[in-house]
């Protein structure tokens, strides 16, 4: 003896308004969701770190995330200080000094020490920060020097072959 199918009666439903046509509680829950008022958020006395992948189901940053980012842009704000010295078998420069906004990519440093070394198109230009690894022209000036700096200076070697690996 089979039992009748019995369908949700709607005293028992989440929601009363919800359409009995389906029968499928998925469909009856998602209908619900999207007619419904959003869930209030709670006022909390500090905000949890959240990664920035969680931000895509947030209506607005974290405070802290909002604070990271003035950080990050007052930062790049200012003049930065760069020493180039040279490699062994690079011509040196007269004046080894220079200062570059910290807003400027690596490539605008590139484009520089290749105007003052008097290269033509041809003629290659290897730099490497602190003589250690050869940063990406996409690279912020800013950025570089707030993380590799010595002596408040930005250390930029340059050889006209390749120096390292």
């Amino acid at each position: 003896m089979a039992s009748p199918i019995r369908e949700p009666s709607i005293k028992n439903s989440p929601s009363p308004a919800t359409s009995r046509s389906t029968g499928s509680r998925e469909n009856q829950s998602s209908s619900a969701n999207r007619g419904g008022t959003p869930i209030p958020e709670e006022e909390h006395g500090a905000d949890l770190p959240l990664t920035m992948s969680a931000s895509v189901v947030l209506s607005s940053l974290p405070r802290d995330a909002h604070k990271a980012l003035a950080d990050v842009e007052a930062v790049d704000i200012g003049k930065v200080t760069v020493r180039f010295q040279p490699l062994p078998g690079a011509p040196m420069l007269k004046n080894r000094v220079f200062k570059i906004s910290a807003s400027q990519k690596f490539e605008t440093v590139v484009k520089f020490l290749r105007k003052k070394l008097d290269c033509k198109d041809t003629d290659s230009v290897f730099c490497y920060v602190n003589s250690v690894f050869a940063p990406g022209l996409d690279e912020g000036v800013g950025g570089l020097w707030r993380c590799f700096k010595t002596d408040e200076q930005l250390i930029v070697a340059y050889s006209m072959t390749p120096a390292f690996g």
